[in-house]
């Protein structure tokens, strides 16, 4: 797989602002408030996903404290292509999570079949090198009648979206899409889309949760 220099300079960036963030922020602290914040987003999505005890969950692009915290009662996957040095920062510890199978690859590498019942890709769609290719392997590697999950920063504006696309103004987020084009690239590979929802608004972008099922 080539990797283009967006995404290399967007991963050593991502470390970078990784180390930053979590300098003063005191462990305990911090994972409460995160296990907090999925606690409202599965809240969010409880109407359109229903998952069996022990269910096979993938969690793809965790990052360090991703929603394979709030899992436990499920058979859960999760990737990353920085795994090994988030392992370097205090608030990551893989054993605090007998749970999970942690596995170090970008999304593109993952080589499933129809594997899970449903799969998370939570901020993190926007980071990776060839999106058409991970869209490819997130859809085979759901099971027929699985639940996709994915959330990302979305453009309003299309005039910035091409002033974002062509200059780095957004280092940690190679691809620049709006709502539409990212929806639009997972209706065409035979899901159904069944809901967004806008769950946080900012300056320039709108953050959406989009489900969708095979």
């Amino acid at each position: 797989m080539k990797r283009n220099w967006k995404w290399k300079l967007a991963q050593q960036a991502e470390f970078k602002w990784w180390q930053g963030y979590l300098r003063k922020k005191e462990v305990g602290e911090y994972l409460e408030k995160k296990k907090i914040y999925w606690d409202r987003v599965l809240a969010e999505i409880s109407p359109f996903i229903h998952l069996q005890n022990k269910a096979e969950i993938l969690d793809a692009g965790c990052g360090p404290a991703g929603i394979f915290m709030n899992l436990q009662n499920y058979q859960v996957s999760a990737i990353d292509p920085l795994l090994e040095k988030y392992k370097l920062l205090a608030h990551f510890k893989p054993a605090d999570y007998p749970w999970v199978n942690f596995i170090q690859a970008p999304i593109e590498a993952i080589d499933y079949f129809e594997k899970f019942d449903a799969i998370f890709c939570l901020n993190a769609i926007n980071h990776v090198n060839d999106i058409n290719s991970c869209y490819d392997k997130l859809v085979r590697a759901l099971k027929p009648g699985g639940t996709l999950v994915i959330s990302t920063d979305t453009h309003r504006n299309n005039t910035l979206k091409k002033i974002f696309q062509w200059i780095p103004g957004d280092i940690l987020h190679p691809m620049q899409y709006n709502l539409s084009e990212y929806n639009e690239m997972l209706t065409s590979r035979s899901v159904t889309l069944i809901k967004d929802i806008l769950f946080k608004r900012e300056a320039i972008f709108d953050y959406y949760i989009t489900i969708a099922k095979k």
